[in-house]
């Protein structure tokens, strides 16, 4: 096949020739101009085939980055691909060795996991369920029912490798802060917890059901955005050991105490309750204090009852507020909204709080 190339110099020699003779034929025109005017010709050939030319090199230099993009492609996806698949079979061994007997084995397995979350956002909710999954396994310590007891080596370092699970657990959770950051949910039913501390942190839903709450819990300045159920926290005999801090924090849905003991000091000052709230059947041992804490939606304190010393000067008393049967000890220093009033219910200072009707 012959080449463009000399397909146009064939058809500029021809155009030149044409134009030329029929120019030159005619007796108006100079020979000067003629050949001026067969050469212009010729040169508009030869311009349009340089235009053709850069036109298809430049098609073909697209063509060329398009493979290349392609080809590059190809290999992050088979990068990609190969960091998933070694992603995986990370976190199935750590899963792995977390039934290991060695109590150093299953430290360094949860933080393989907790390493793999940071560097592969996309396994953050699921390593927190296992680490979750790992605190609700059957565990009890001598010093949950005699604080001055002590017990075996073997529970002690057990022990150890689950407050590393919280404190990794804590640590996995973003900031309160952060907005944008997205919202984990943390499964702790039935869980027995020591030092818990998830203050400052950014939580989806909570569940501590049953949960076993020793020493102390520490919720401030959380954001809660789904819903939170402390339904029945406490431990085998019922009790929930340590003051319960949560001061400042928002829960953003509904938030559920019923039937929760709070056997030393429970703060819910300046808490936020956005949803419908319940602490129906709670027990304050000791001292609770609701001061500036608001309600935005409904507060059950159906047979809840107040022990210590109780301050319930809510930001504004609840639309929605269920009192049947609250007790307070009428001989502490109770801090209550006004026009609420005490109801004496025998000699050893028991009364229940009522509201008058509007």
């Amino acid at each position: 096949m012959r080449s463009p190339l000399l397909w146009t110099f064939v058809a500029s020699v021809l155009l030149l020739c044409g134009v030329g003779g029929w120019l030159l034929t005619d007796p108006a025109t100079s020979r000067s101009d003629a050949l001026k005017t067969a050469g212009l010709a010729g040169g508009a050939v030869v311009a349009l085939y340089a235009l053709w030319l850069n036109d298809r090199r430049r098609r073909v230099e697209e063509a060329r980055q398009e493979i290349e993009r392609q080809r590059h492609d190809l290999e992050m996806r088979r990068a990609e691909q190969d960091r998933e698949r070694v992603s995986d079979e990370r976190f199935a061994k750590s899963v792995e060795l977390l039934g290991h007997e060695a109590d150093q084995v299953r430290v360094g397995a949860l933080h393989a996991l907790a390493g793999l979350a940071r560097s592969r956002p996309t396994y953050t909710q699921t390593v927190l369920d296992v680490l979750c999954a790992y605190l609700r396994r059957p565990f009890k310590h001598a010093r949950y029912e005699d604080p001055e007891a002590g017990d075996g080596p073997e529970v002690e370092r057990e022990l150890q490798v689950r407050l590393t699970a919280q404190r990794l657990v804590a640590e996995l959770l973003p900031w309160a802060s952060e907005v944008d950051a997205p919202s984990y949910d943390l499964d702790l039913t039935g869980a027995v917890l020591e030092y818990l501390d998830l203050s400052r942190r950014k939580i989806g839903r909570l569940l501590l059901r049953y949960a076993s709450l020793h020493s102390s819990t520490n919720l401030s300045g959380c954001v809660i955005t789904d819903r939170a159920y402390f339904t029945a926290a406490g431990t085998g005999n019922g009790r929930l050991i340590g003051n319960f801090r949560c001061r400042g924090t928002k829960f953003l849905d509904y938030a559920w105490f019923s039937g929760t003991v709070f056997a030393e000091n429970a703060d819910f000052t300046e808490t936020t309750f956005a949803g419908r709230t319940a602490f129906k059947d709670a027990v304050f041992t000791k001292d609770a204090v609701f001061t500036d804490a608001a309600f935005d939606d409904s507060l059950d304190l159906r047979h809840a009852s107040f022990g210590g010393h109780a301050d319930l000067r809510f930001a504004r008393v609840p639309e929605h507020l269920s009192l049947y049967n609250t007790k307070v000890l009428s001989t502490k220093d109770n801090q209550l909204p006004d026009g609420w009033l005490l109801e004496p219910l025998g000699d050893d200072g028991a009364a229940r709080l009522t509201v008058p009707a509007s």
